[in-house]
């Protein structure tokens, strides 16, 4: 992928399309990365997921990163589906934290109907973003099971704060329409497999 065209701002889309964001740094891009999207396309009856690579996590060490542009390359040979689309957005719009990239995306494409994607890791740890709470104001969030976390994750200070705004799953295929706060847990989804795994010779988390 020519670094041009991974750098576009805002990939293209239609009014009224459905779009799953997944943000990350993607060091490296790997399966789990393309199963999570994949079954989030058909449980939440989804156009598109964007791939946001990060230029950095502010709560990751980012000394052991690769080049935006060579993460972002591999992530589209990993991504392998027309439906998913890698963007280097952060990187070009010079934002830092996933509240700032979900505002200037609503501002630059109102007519889309956006889901924030994550995996029940990150919901474990959400309440250490910044402006989580105003990020789950924003837009709707779909959390996927991603074992051994998933009890640690719903007993979560996010997950306890935002209980009234949960749906049961049986809704997935309304949930990007519908105003936030409103998430959901997802599971059905089985893949314990992580970046740092793979960055780990012996396979172990961090």
């Amino acid at each position: 992928m020519k670094p041009d065209r991974a750098r576009r701002a805002v990939p293209a889309f239609t009014p009224g399309m459905r779009i799953g964001l997944l943000g990350g740094s993607f060091n490296p891009p790997h399966q789990a990365h393309r199963a999570i999207s994949l079954f989030a396309l058909k449980r939440l009856k989804l156009d598109r997921v964007w791939w946001l690579v990060s230029p950095g996590n502010p709560l990751k060490d980012v000394s052991a990163l690769s080049e935006l542009d060579a993460r972002a390359a591999a992530a589209q040979a990993v991504a392998n589906d027309p439906r998913i689309v890698v963007s280097c957005l952060e990187g070009v719009i010079g934002t830092r934290y996933t509240y700032d990239t979900i505002r200037y995306l609503r501002r630059h494409c109102p007519s889309a109907r956006f889901v924030w994607i994550m995996g029940a890791d990150n919901l474990a740890q959400f309440h250490r973003w910044q402006s989580w709470q105003r990020i789950a104001a924003e837009l709707p969030i779909a959390v996927i099971d991603r074992p051994p976390t998933t009890f640690r994750a719903l007993a979560s200070p996010a997950a306890r704060s935002l209980a009234r705004a949960r749906l049961p799953a049986i809704a997935a295929p309304i949930l990007a329409d519908s105003p936030p706060p409103a998430w959901m847990f997802l599971t059905g989804m089985k893949s314990p497999v992580s970046s740092t795994a793979l960055r780990n010779p012996d396979g172990s988390w961090k």
